[in-house]
């Protein structure tokens, strides 16, 4: 059984095709449609989960744990399921934390709860499955042992913290296009996506690269 290194410069070639596909939503919403999160919100988040979503699974599925057990296709499979569950936690913890309630803020909702679900839930749940030890330690107790585990929770981590900050500006009267739910909310979880993407990286170089056993 042949053994793979994760080195920094996988790691970080790795949250840079990430991060790229968000600048490539970017890209396509202003260029071919004319849209922008703050004029055309459930749009922009929309071709966001259609862009992201699947390069995330992709390349996380590319370094799940236990690949001898676990062929590419079910490490797809299991972030296809946390998908939909992940965004389930997002949308009520948002909601209980105060976003708005209503049919005018219901597919908003929906799509940014699926692409916080696509930051946080999806990349653990490719690459370390139903695992409730890898779960518990990394979110948890919050205690990344090795490169992998920062590989895949500092990016989670860096997105609810961008977002928890995005949000401040949200209840004052500024009366400003920005201030609507979830524009600044989904600029600052972005924010600190790429934050913690970078971190990984800077973790992975401290410490050194990760093992992967691969078949």
């Amino acid at each position: 059984m042949a053994v793979s290194e994760i080195t920094t410069p996988k790691a970080a070639a790795l949250h840079l095709l990430c991060s790229l596909s968000l600048l490539v939503v970017h890209w396509l919403a202003w260029n071919l449609y004319s849209w922008s999160l703050i004029t055309h919100t459930s749009e922009t988040l929309g071709l966001c989960l259609i862009v992201h979503g699947p390069i995330v699974i992709g390349v996380y599925s590319l370094v799940r744990r236990d690949r001898q057990h676990c062929s590419y296709w079910m490490a797809v499979a299991r972030g296809l399921f946390g998908l939909p569950v992940g965004a389930l936690v997002m949308s009520f913890g948002a909601i209980v934390l105060g976003a708005p309630v209503g049919i005018r803020y219901l597919k908003r909702t929906a799509y940014w709860s699926l692409l916080m679900s696509i930051f946080t839930f999806v990349p653990p749940a490719c690459v370390f499955g139903s695992s409730r030890v890898d779960w518990h330690r990394i979110f948890a107790h919050f205690k990344p042992e090795e490169s992998l585990d920062a590989l895949v929770c500092l990016p989670a981590y860096g997105s609810v913290i961008g977002a928890w900050i995005g949000a401040w500006p949200m209840p004052l009267d500024w009366e400003r296009p920005w201030q609507e739910w979830p524009i600044c909310v989904t600029y600052g979880a972005v924010a600190g996506y790429w934050i913690g993407g970078f971190a990984s990286s800077v973790f992975i170089l401290i410490h050194g690269p990760v093992h992967v056993k691969e078949d």
